[in-house]
């Protein structure tokens, strides 16, 4: 008896999860491909950047040397957060990752299709976090490898989650703008009509 109840219940389950992939296999075709390019991407220059310079190493064409001050393509790793912030901190950075990436993929499907821009800054969340992740599950640190003076040294996923976040704040800032803009004009009294 209790092993038709677990068979039931596990019927259950995979019909609703069958369910829901029925329902959101549009959303999540669309969010795979972009976030699965710009992964790629990501993977792709860490590789070059780690093949063709040694660690702490500066590059640049050399009709661009005169660039060398101000940006460059230099090696270097990250055990910490973006930016270098919170070194030594590789095994809850996974972790964490995991955790967003996660929680970005259950919720994705239920935003809005009109919030495009909500959707798009979760996009490129999910890729950054998925991206150095990759590096830290693989190497135990990301590679790093955009150099723009003197600021710390980044990637393409930590370039995606900060683009993520600002597309993020500012689509929240306009939404707040618009719906204020509906109040004021909903509290309008409304003019009377002559007979």
């Amino acid at each position: 008896m209790e092993l038709n109840q677990n068979r039931k219940s596990l019927r259950e389950v995979f019909g609703s999860v069958l369910a829901f992939l029925r329902a959101s296999w549009k959303d999540y075709l669309v969010f795979f491909l972009a976030a699965g390019t710009l992964i790629a991407l990501d993977q792709w220059t860490k590789h070059l950047v780690r093949t063709n310079l040694p660690l702490g190493g500066d590059w640049l064409p050399e009709s661009l040397n005169w660039l060398m001050p101000y940006a460059r393509i230099r090696h270097w790793y990250n055990s910490g957060a973006a930016f270098g912030l919170f070194q030594q901190g590789n095994l809850i950075f996974t972790v964490l990752a995991f955790i967003v990436s996660g929680v970005i993929l259950y919720y994705f499907p239920s935003m809005p299709r009109k919030d495009w821009w909500l959707r798009l800054a979760l996009v490129l969340q999910f890729t950054g976090a998925v991206g150095n992740m990759i590096d830290r599950l693989r190497f135990q640190h990301v590679t790093d490898f955009i150099s723009v003076g003197d600021f710390a040294v980044f990637n393409v996923a930590d370039a995606s989650i900060s683009v993520g976040v600002a597309i993020l704040v500012l689509g929240v800032f306009l939404q707040e703008q618009a719906e204020k803009k509906k109040a004021r004009i909903a509290a309008q009294p409304v003019p009377e009509t002559k007979k």
